[in-house]
């Protein structure tokens, strides 16, 4: 068997590659680590262009299965990683290197994957005649959705601060507009799952990392938030809104980081009392992706509200992703070390 006739059951979610690699090398790029921000920057970028090949191969080679894939409660929502994926290599074309208009080629980019996956991911699960129970169909990779649509706004806020007149307008109520919408989208998923969580039977299977994603859709909101705040003198509409969107973004940055310990205390239960293997998974990138986007997102909020105080937690949350992303990646090349073996 070739190693292109694999991707048949190429993970949707692998581009949580791309997105924790992304941040992290944002992170770096903050913490005034310029070669990391740069290495980290060209495996974002290598990994982008051999996963998109990977994923039109699969959509081409593969349809119904990828098909399937996409309208799918448990896999569908794992596309989202390829938004929030081109969304943060715009991103960081922005803030490592200041290339406008390759960044505003991924912006481009990102928000037609973005209108394309949430009118088909959704409409599909709404109409189809099979549905899982709650308990079987959701799980925190739905709020990929959210880091999606705010990675959307993310980019837009980065663009806006570098465009004149009158682009500069339409850009900031864009990316406010991706803002809000990301939030309103978090509550509705949110609640679902947190009832899922509390009244059905949980598992340690159950627990997937992906369940990070409860804090890492909330960090990049405040990553969101954070960059509104500091666009907001270029822009009236958002000077005006300055105290609702300063408070909302602290909101933000508050509920993400009560999911740190609840998250920590539930993976000890998965792995240490219910000694559940530590395997590596494609899905742990959607663990690691939240880590380094705590890192970045209280950095920036740090500077647009002057929160002095909470100086370490950036550079504290940095060093944790940095190793988190090592142990993860170390486990990517195994992995494909034993796939080439047995191709």
């Amino acid at each position: 068997m070739s190693l292109l006739s694999k991707t048949k059951n190429l993970s949707p979610a692998y581009f949580g590659l791309v997105m924790a690699t992304g941040i992290i090398a944002i992170a770096a790029h903050q913490q005034r680590w310029p070669f990391i921000a740069q290495t980290l920057f060209f495996i974002s970028c290598v990994s982008w262009i051999i996963l998109t090949f990977l994923y039109s191969y699969r959509a081409l080679r593969f349809t119904k299965d990828f098909t399937e894939d996409l309208i799918s409660h448990n896999k569908g929502p794992a596309f989202f990683t390829v938004v929030a994926g081109t969304g943060l290599v715009g991103s960081q074309l922005m803030v490592l290197y200041g290339y406008y208009w390759l960044a505003f080629i991924a912006w481009t980019l990102s928000l037609l994957l973005w209108a394309l996956l949430t009118y088909t991911v959704f409409t599909a699960l709404t109409v189809r005649r099979d549905k899982p129970t709650l308990d079987k169909g959701i799980s925190g990779a739905w709020l990929l959705a959210v880091v999606a649509t705010q990675a959307v706004a993310v980019l837009s806020a980065h663009l806006a601060s570098q465009t004149s007149q009158p682009w500069r307008l339409e850009l900031n109520f864009l990316a406010l507009s991706m803002w809000l919408w990301g939030g309103m989208l978090y509550i509705w998923m949110m609640s679902l799952i947190f009832y899922r969580y509390t009244f059905f039977k949980f598992v340690p299977s159950d627990l997937a990392p992906p369940y990070w994603i409860n804090m890492g859709a909330m960090a990049i909101s405040t990553l969101a938030g954070s960059l509104l705040i500091i666009n907001s003198p270029n822009a009236p509409f958002l000077e005006s809104l300055a105290p609702f969107i300063k408070g909302f973004t602290i909101f933000y940055w508050a509920t993400g980081s009560w999911w740190i310990p609840m998250l920590l205390i539930l993976g000890v239960w998965r792995h240490i009392i219910k000694r559940f293997p530590l395997t590596y998974d494609p899905l742990y990138w959607g663990a690691v992706f939240p880590l380094g986007m705590y890192s970045a997102s209280t950095y920036v909020m740090l500077q647009a509200m002057e929160f002095s105080f909470l100086y370490t937690l950036p550079t504290t949350f940095f060093y944790i992703a940095l190793l988190v992303w090592g142990v993860t990646f170390t486990g990517l090349c195994r992995s494909l070390l034993r796939l080439r073996q047995k191709a």
